[in-house]
């Protein structure tokens, strides 16, 4: 499994050197990659069916709890399947799709990058892995979703979706961390033996809302839904892989996931129910006002999102069983609509529904797909859509008998709503006389439509065949996401009940509703007058003002001055140290065990404050470096007193080096400046008084505190042993912590280096502008 996982990084990073490969006739060959991938993991659909699960561990970073641990179990092998499955299909139509496009090679990195990483989130099976993969699918799909990066919408819609997903990801890497400290493992399968410890832990609601966020935010629903209609500026294939099958339903694995370990309280329930139910009947609502192609299919995206993060939040068996058909019922024919649309748009330049008609007679295999994908969309009986469907009302109605009929409501009204959005992405660009600006346009390349027809096709087949799916796939994953063995079967025909007639009154009023419905920009225009009260207005207002509060926070505090800098830097140190001083108590001073002051440690520390005083006063550079000097070498001398000899030489040389270096340096500089007035003078030696005194504070607590000598020691017994050196301190530098000082030394070289680049620097009046 860490080598599926790999495959997609190392084949991404092999494209820098190998890229100009898939300019070239055979670059398709690097779609064999994610069919290579579906028939590794399609092996282990007959014993997964059977009730095993497999794992794999690797030790990676066990002192912090994290671990390279995978897990193959039917909720993992599913999103596998997906991932590979649906991931051979994209790259054979970005292939064709994206044919003599100069960052082709740039794009196909990107997206085996974000093959790796849903890879690796679905088979995590430690928490802090699976956050790591969680934030590489928002990076890679920021670059994905911004690839035409030279389109400003683009950018913006990148930045958007950067934005919230990241925001989410920071919510759930707080959640998991929690819920790691509650549990005391981050191994999610030994979550489920201590669920009794967590859920009735005091800070239980708290872990849930943020493990709740991250999954809401990366699964688009209400209020955080705006970001994935703006992510449709993307390239085609990369709205059908990211946002039918991989990274939007992320959120709904994450839950599906957790829900052995979270759910089955009050809690998870009514908020899940109530974000999903909302979400699934506001967004299919808004389906309906949309004239771009992408726009419909973005909002009924979302609208499934919620319906399956509403079974979830019902989460009684026969929610699960319905939540894990619809996943693979939304998967089939969303995919298939989006790159239909694809197709559209290459073809005929727009994705206008007010202006698309009658395509089917010079796109007929894309109108048979697109015509067998809304039907599966719709639940037309014989299609996957209507055993999902019809499973999504029995879970309703099978709930408590005081909300049956609510949640029943909700979810014909939904389904009434995307019957109609999925005819008008799936039929309505084919119904009709086609115009004269469409009449010389023609098939594209077998790899572009081949593949939405076989996902259409397979939406038949499975739907004639709903055993298939109900045995091997669709049962075990039930069966991780309930955590106990169950047993069932779909069937297509279940007799004359309430859920047929629930779905024949679905197909009817949803059928009505598409022939009423006809797209136009006034509706359009209708709908955007609301556009001041939805989530995505009040969101970009709070965005602003931080904005604008960033820009004064950064003019107040960056005010380019050095001096400016190092007053803020030192007052914020000042309230610091006040503060846990004050919380240590009073300092209580033992006279008593103070050494007695020396004549020359008196002569010593006045030579120190002389030369403080005189480098405050002078108006000379030099004098000022001399007399800097000076406290160091008296500092120097200090050690020496204290029987550090050894430290007295580092200061020493380090001092002198100083000097000399200033002195250097102080010829190219410019003439010398006194900015300070009387009133900076008094409050710089006011700053500068307290940070000496609370610093001495500190000294004079340290004397309180127990000593202990074993890593002096160590360096003083093993200094010569080891390094051959008298001198602890140097070996200490060069030796034991050798790196260490090689990198500041590297850093050192470079800051000398930017210094005389400025130095150096000659600038034209116009290029200073």
């Amino acid at each position: 499994m860490l080598f599926t996982v790999l495959s997609g990084l190392i084949t991404s990073s092999l494209i820098v050197p190998f890229g100009r490969f898939l300019k070239t006739k055979w670059g398709f060959i690097l779609a064999f990659l994610p069919v290579l991938l579906f028939l590794y993991f399609a092996q282990y659909i007959v014993p997964i069916g059977r009730g095993s699960y497999f794992v794999q561990s690797t030790s990676w970073v066990p002192s912090l709890g994290i671990n390279l641990d995978f897990k193959l179990d039917g909720l993992s092998l599913l999103f596998s399947l997906f991932i590979t499955g649906i991931g051979a299909c994209i790259f054979f139509y970005a292939n064709a799709y994206l044919k003599g496009h100069r960052y082709i090679d740039r794009f196909f990195g990107y997206l085996c990058l974000f093959m790796s990483a849903m890879l690796g989130l679905v088979l995590s099976d430690n928490m802090l892995l699976l956050f790591i993969f969680w934030e590489l699918t928002s990076i890679s799909s920021f670059f994905l979703i911004g690839f035409n990066n030279d389109n400003n919408e683009s950018r913006k819609s990148a930045l958007t979706a950067l934005s919230i997903t990241g925001l989410g990801g920071f919510f759930l890497l707080a959640g998991f961390i929690l819920l790691g400290n509650i549990a005391g493992t981050y191994h999610i399968t030994a979550l489920l033996d201590k669920v009794s410890l967590i859920q009735q832990h005091p800070l239980f609601p708290l872990v849930f809302g943020l493990v709740a966020l991250g999954a809401i935010t990366k699964s688009a629903q209400f209020p955080f839904h705006f970001w994935l209609p703006g992510a449709m500026k993307a390239p085609t294939p990369v709205s059908a892989y990211l946002h039918s099958a991989t990274m939007v339903k992320a959120g709904i694995y994450l839950l599906a996931r957790f829900s052995p370990i979270l759910g089955g309280n009050p809690i998870w329930m009514y908020s899940l129910m109530a974000i999903g139910g909302f979400t699934m009947l506001y967004t299919a609502f808004h389906s309906l006002f949309r004239t771009d192609l992408k726009g419909v299919l973005a909002y009924s995206t979302i609208s499934a999102l919620g319906i399956l993060v509403f079974l979830l939040g019902l989460g009684t068996k026969e929610a699960i069983i319905a939540a894990c058909v619809f996943i693979l019922v939304h998967a089939l024919y969303k995919a298939a609509l989006f790159l239909i649309t694809g197709i559209i748009d290459h073809e005929t330049s727009t994705r206008d529904l007010t202006v698309l008609r009658g395509l089917r007679k010079v796109l007929m295999p894309v109108a048979i797909a697109g015509f067998l994908a809304a039907l599966s969309s719709a639940g037309i009986p014989l299609t996957f859509g209507f055993i999902g469907k019809d499973l999504i009302y029995e879970a309703t109605l099978h709930a408590a008998p005081d909300l049956c009929l609510y949640l029943t409501a909700a979810a014909v009204a939904t389904n009434i709503l995307l019957v109609s959005a999925g005819f008008m992405a799936g039929i309505k660009p084919f119904m009709g006389k086609l115009p004269e600006q469409f009449s010389k346009i023609h098939l594209p390349y077998k790899a572009m439509w081949i593949p939405p027809l076989l996902l259409a096709i397979l939406g038949v087949i499975f739907g004639c065949i709903p055993g298939l799916i109900g045995e091997w796939i669709a049962g075990p994953t039930a069966v991780s996401i309930l955590a106990k063995t169950e047993v069932f079967h779909l069937k297509i025909w279940h007799g004359f009940n309430l859920i047929l007639l629930l779905s024949a009154i679905t197909i009817a009023a949803g059928t009505l509703l598409y022939f009423a419905n006809k797209p136009s920009n006034n509706k359009l225009t209708w709908i955007a007058k609301f556009n001041k009260i939805s989530p995505e207005y009040m969101i970009n207002l709070c965005a602003q003002e931080i904005a604008l509060f960033s820009a004064f926070f950064t003019n107040k505090m960056h005010n380019g001055y050095l001096r400016s800098y190092l007053l803020k830097i030192i007052l914020f140190a000042e309230v610091l140290i006040a503060y846990q001083l004050y919380l240590g108590g009073p300092l209580h001073i033992k006279w008593e065990t103070l050494s007695p002051v020396s004549f020359y440690e008196v002569t010593t520390v006045c030579i120190l404050i002389g030369a403080i005083v005189l480098t405050i006063r002078t108006t000379s550079r030099l004098t000022a470096v001399v007399a800097t000097s000076v406290v160091g070498y008296a500092i120097c001398l200090i050690f020496v007193f204290y029987s550090a000899p050894d430290l007295a030489m580092t200061q020493f040389t380090i001092d002198t080096l100083t000097v000399v270096l200033f002195v250097l340096v102080l010829f190219k500089l410019p003439s010398f400046l006194n900015l300070a007035n009387r009133r900076t003078v008094i409050r710089d030696a006011i700053v500068a008084v307290i940070f000496g005194v609370l610093l001495s504070m500190v000294a004079l607590r340290v004397l309180h505190e127990p000593t202990t000598t074993n890593i002096s020691d160590f360096y003083g017994d093993y200094a010569y042993v080891l390094a051959k050196g008298k001198n602890v301190v140097n070996v200490l530098l060069v030796d034991f912590r050798g790196f260490d000082t090689m990198f500041e030394i590297v850093v050192l070289s470079i800051a000398a280096l930017g210094v005389y680049s400025l130095l150096k620097l000659r600038l034209k009046p116009s290029d200073k502008e």
